[in-house]
């Protein structure tokens, strides 16, 4: 088994779990493979092989994410290119899509028996549309969110098949897969979907209205959001990282991907346990 170490050292403990983890795996016999950028903290572990992050992870069975929610998105990228299933270890405050704590790290021998299951995560695509043309495209495991600058009001409108589903006046709207609705969607105010259905929640931000709510859309629907702000100061995040402006005449289409993220829960019931333990109890 090859299993491909994707640490975020800025974390607490992370070093720490990940020294930990290559001595477990190694025990296992596993092969353990790292991102080249690593060597100096591994630099004791001479069993620990090195390459380009993208070779490492075409090869790879599993990746294995060693930091918070950040990290994890930051590793599905590579899941999801490649198909691989991954794996999160919790090292953050929040971890809400780790499926081990740094305390639980014994469990890491259930790779090796396949003692757990793959959950299959839907990822969202946006795609920039200016002059009948596609200019750019992302992929999304969380969200896409459209918004301006110091939160500054404006217009929207989303059609799918031409018609008008939402106008409304805010500071922006997300568009969240399922598991993204336990994301910035939550804070939005939206509701928190079980993340293996399929479907495209959108979630206004501060809206300037009454009735303005959170509208949840059949994963086959195409939406186009349309703004109508006259600086252009409009920008779309994807997954919180990359922010991409879109001129007053663009559309921002949001679709379900090709694309699948297979997340790998060793414990079972994983959601509804972070559910429990991190969402309806305070932070500490």
């Amino acid at each position: 088994m090859k299993i491909v170490l994707f640490p975020n050292f800025g974390k607490k403990n992370a070093l720490s779990t990940a020294i930990k983890c290559c001595d477990i795996l190694n025990e296992l016999g596993t092969e353990i493979y790292a991102a080249d950028c690593y060597k100096a903290e591994f630099a004791e572990k001479s069993f620990v092989k090195f390459g380009k992050i993208e070779e490492i992870a075409e090869k790879c069975d599993i990746i294995i994410a060693i930091g918070g929610d950040g990290t994890i998105l930051k590793a599905s990228v590579h899941a999801s290119n490649y198909n691989k299933p991954l794996m999160g270890i919790n090292t953050g405050r929040l971890g809400f899509m780790a499926s081990m704590e740094i305390d639980e790290l014994d469990m890491l021998s259930r790779l090796k028996t396949r003692d757990y299951t793959v959950e299959t995560r839907m990822m969202i695509d946006a795609a920039v549309m200016r002059d009948n043309k596609i200019i750019s495209e992302h992929t999304a495991l969380n969200d896409v969110v459209i918004s301006r600058p110091y939160s500054k009001i404006t217009d929207y409108t989303v059609f799918t098949d031409g018609i008008a589903v939402s106008s409304m006046r805010s500071d922006g709207m997300v568009f969240a897969t399922p598991t993204g609705s336990t994301a910035y969607a939550l804070s939005a105010g939206g509701p928190i979907l079980e993340p293996c259905t399929e479907c495209i929640q959108l979630t206004p931000i501060c809206p300037h209205s009454l009735f303005s709510r959170t509208m949840v859309f059949t994963a086959e629907r195409t939406l186009e959001v349309r703004h109508y702000a006259d600086d252009d100061l409009v920008y779309f995040s994807v997954d919180g990282k990359k922010n991409c402006q879109i001129l007053k005449n663009d559309t921002l289409i949001i679709k379900k991907s090709l694309k699948r993220l297979r997340l790998i829960d060793i414990k079972g019931n994983s959601f509804f346990n972070a559910v429990n333990n991190k969402l309806m109890n305070p932070i500490k």
